[in-house]
């Protein structure tokens, strides 16, 4: 804010001097980001305008001095009132002009002057007349609070005032909290972004933190942001911590575990060394908040001190960058992992200014001469803790189909996204109805092809029950009515699995047509309103199809209206819900399983291009349906191989529940022609459920002493490895061996032991932890 204005009053130029003047700098001057406009109360300025247009010097509609009491709620602070409004309470006038009236007229003893800010917000520009208000004090007293107010132009770095305020040591080495109302404590990280951009609102307190003397902070957090619920007594296994689910945030807490057993990513997080490394000038980054926010979880997650972590700082935080994230709907955990090892990366990116490189074709050079250089070339701009961890190196093969021209071209890559061998076939179920009024329905199970129409749902029927296909209708029921009947030539990508599949049969063709028939029970009630009795009615039972003659039709459907009374003795509700099950009932849904070495397999096989992606030949000049083959060059210390279980065609939507047989120790092979690299299994997200809704959890073996435990939100359970391969692994996170450290605490010699369980850890599926011997030769070669 500006001090009180004392600037003495200059001689005036004339009325009508005055009056061009300011009305030019008025329509010279647009609002832009970060010019000082003032405020100026209306009836002064309308008085002012009356004044150079209709009098003269001695006039008795002289203005006087600026007088701003009327915008004022008091005269003691100077605040100004709430909600004034533009042109009706005061106007805004450019610095230039306010000058040039403070210079003619003065202004009322003791008044600020009221000075405000453009300031650039996401959806318009303006002048900020109520500027943020903040209070101020040091984490070493907070009981002494200071009120100053900022433009959320200003930089944070103007925060600094507060060592001046509170008579901090010149040199002390300080860092900053915000603090809302709600107790929640937030670093700010960069004193070089401004307040909008730092989520600062009025209302909020920022805290001043000095370094103490031996190198460290009075505390990792302010005091204000402990949890009640932290228990001081409690010590635990490091990393055999919970994370809350905030809302449908699993997906979040699976990927937050599989990573937080990732021991070369979290030994860099709980040594501090992204402190040394956090980028915040990188535009491709989040301002190093997102790396911050991982730290904060990850060091208490491996502190031994929670039985959970609340992770809704880092929650907010990936919302804000990821809007996809905001809110609490469910997500994929594997776009979150992609998120957020992007994320991770353009925080942590130890280059600072990314060169321009252009690329050159292989033009016939060796492979390995290839490789090197787009691996160089990409660590040129891409250099960070996860480039070191994860990346490794595909070699793609496109061949024109036309003139034969071969391009090879070497792409990092961060996990891999491998298929599952998808059937074309289909399971679905039915329940036949016939024309016998006292046959009860029958389940069928039959076997379709996925990208099918019903009508071929019904020639498979058709060869069970010997109906003809034409005299079948198939309907979903639902809540007692027919909610769809389907066409033969829909697809059968419309049914979902848990639908309720009626077919029933319907007379041959004559002159008739046919009905639905809904079963309905009257009920009566007093109506509180009126005092009078009314009668309403409700659906029941399984509806039924009907034929009645073709005369005049235009009523849909039928209903049979029971009395309560009747609908008790005569109708039982059991006996009209009960089924016959069909021998193919009988035959058991066999699981398919496939071992992950096929998936990968399947990953580097060649394919052709699709229409909508084709690729340009350089050699004839035009877009060709090129085939490709993508091979693995180079491997990362940890390899995440993404399931893809999700599949989505043009023929259906559907989520994969194949058994992938994953071995626990993993040997893979390159091209190049390096020796195979050999992996251990750490960690596995996974996804109970369909397409629409469903449950992550995770496995995890602990990097301090190799076990292995379940984490299911905030309940963490011990687990043995024989349990870890079911049809529910969506991600599975890879060690070299080379890297792995040894456990600190040996496996116990037999089945009897068990080790010392942390007070959050209970026995999953089993009593006590034991080493599986049978999946020590679960290897692929």
């Amino acid at each position: 804010m500006a001090a009180t204005t004392s600037a003495a009053v200059t001689e005036s130029p004339g009325l009508e001097t005055q009056r061009k003047e300011i009305e030019s700098m008025l329509q010279e001057h647009e609002l832009c980001a970060g010019d000082t406009w003032y405020l100026v109360e209306r009836r002064w300025y309308e008085q002012w305008k009356e004044y150079v247009v209709t009098g003269d010097q001695n006039s008795s509609s002289f203005p006087g001095q600026i007088d701003n009491t009327e915008l004022f709620e008091e005269l003691d602070s100077y605040h100004l009132k709430e909600r004034l409004v533009e042109n009706e309470d005061f106007v805004l006038i450019p610095a230039e002009a306010w000058r040039n009236l403070l210079a003619w007229y003065g202004m009322v003893d003791d008044q600020p002057a009221l000075e405000r800010k453009v300031v650039d917000l996401p959806s318009t520009v303006k002048v900020e007349v109520y500027p943020v208000e903040i209070f101020l004090c040091l984490h070493s007293n907070m009981e002494n609070v200071v009120t100053a107010q900022f433009s959320r132009a200003d930089h944070i770095r103007k925060y600094k005032r507060i060592e001046k305020q509170f008579d901090v040591v010149e040199r002390a080495e300080t860092r900053l909290w915000m603090k809302s109302s709600d107790t929640c404590c937030e670093r700010l990280r960069n004193v070089h972004v401004n307040v909008l951009d730092s989520s600062l609102s009025s209302g909020m307190t920022v805290i001043m933190e000095m370094r103490n003397e031996d190198g460290t902070w009075p505390s990792s957090r302010p005091q204000i942001m402990n949890s009640v619920e932290e228990q001081e007594s409690y010590r635990g296994q490091p990393g055999v911590c919970g994370l809350t689910n905030l809302g449908n945030t699993c997906f979040m807490n699976s990927a937050l575990q599989c990573l937080s057993n990732t021991p070369p990513l979290t030994e860099y997080f709980l040594q501090s060394a992204y402190l040394e490394e956090l980028n915040f000038t990188n535009p491709l980054g989040m301002k190093g908040e997102i790396a911050e926010a991982y730290a904060d979880v990850i060091k208490q997650m491996w502190s031994g001190r929670h039985y959970s972590v609340v992770p809704r700082l880092f929650k907010t935080k990936v919302g804000h960058f990821a809007s996809q994230f905001l809110g609490y709907q469910q997500h994929d955990s594997q776009e979150l992992l992609s998120f957020l090892l992007d994320g991770l990366h353009e925080d942590l990116n130890r280059v600072k200014n990314k060169e321009y490189i252009e690329l050159r074709d292989a033009d016939g050079r060796p492979d390995q001469e290839v490789a090197e250089e787009a691996w160089n070339n990409h660590r040129r701009r891409n250099n960070s803790v996860i480039v070191d961890t994860f990346h490794g190196l595909f070699k793609s093969t496109l061949v024109c189909p036309e003139c034969r021209k071969v391009s090879v071209t070497f792409d990092p890559f961060c996990y891999l996204s491998v298929p599952l061998p998808v059937s074309k076939d289909r399971v679905m179920e039915v329940f036949f109805v016939s024309l016998d009024p006292v046959a009860k329905p029958v389940q069928h199970r039959l076997v379709v092809p996925k990208a099918g129409k019903v009508f071929d749902l019904c020639s498979a029927l058709s060869e069970m029950t010997n109906v003809s296909v034409n005299q079948m209708v198939v309907a979903d029921v639902f809540n007692h009515r027919f909610y769809k009947i389907y066409h033969a030539d829909e697809s059968l990508s419309c049914i979902l699995d848990r639908d309720d599949i009626f077919v029933y049969v319907k007379p041959e063709e004559g002159d008739e047509v046919v009905l639905a028939l809904y079963l309905r029970e009257r009920s009566h009630y007093r109506d509180s309103g009126s005092g009078s009795s009314s009668c309403g009615t409700s659906l029941f039972g399984h509806p039924l199809l009907m034929a009645v003659p073709r005369v005049q039709c235009t009523q849909p459907y039928v209903a049979i209206d029971w009395d309560p009374d009747m609908k008790k003795k005569c109708y039982n509700e059991n006996e009209a819900e009960k089924y016959v099950k069909h021998q193919s009932m009988e035959v058991p849904h066999q699981q398919t399983t496939v071992q992950l070495q096929e998936c990968i397999e399947l990953f580097t096989t060649v394919e052709i291009l699709e229409e909508e992606n084709p690729w340009y030949c350089p050699i004839c000049k035009k877009h060709q349906l090129a085939t490709k083959k993508l091979d693995l060059w180079s491997l990362p210390e940890v390899l995440i191989i993404h399931l893809k279980r999700f599949s989505y065609t043009k023929y259906s939507r559907e989520k994969l529940d194949i058994i992938v047989d994953f071995p626990l120790r993993l040997v893979i092979s390159c091209l190049s022609f390096t020796p195979p690299s050999r992996y251990d299994l750490i960690a596995v997200s996974n996804h109970y459920g369909g397409l629409r809704d469903g449950h992550y959890t995770s496995y995890a073996r602990n990097k301090d002493n190799g076990q292995w435990y379940y984490f299911d939100d905030n309940k963490v359970t011990y687990a043995r490895e024989e349990q870890i391969v079911t049809n529910a692994a969506y991600l599975l996170f890879y060690h070299r061996q080379d890297k792995i450290r040894q456990p600190t605490l040996p496996p116990p010699s037999d089945s009897s032991s068990s080790p010392t369980q942390p007070a959050n850890v209970t026995s999953h599926k089993h009593d006590g932890m034991e080493r599986a011997t049978s999946c020590v030769n679960m290897e692929t070669d």
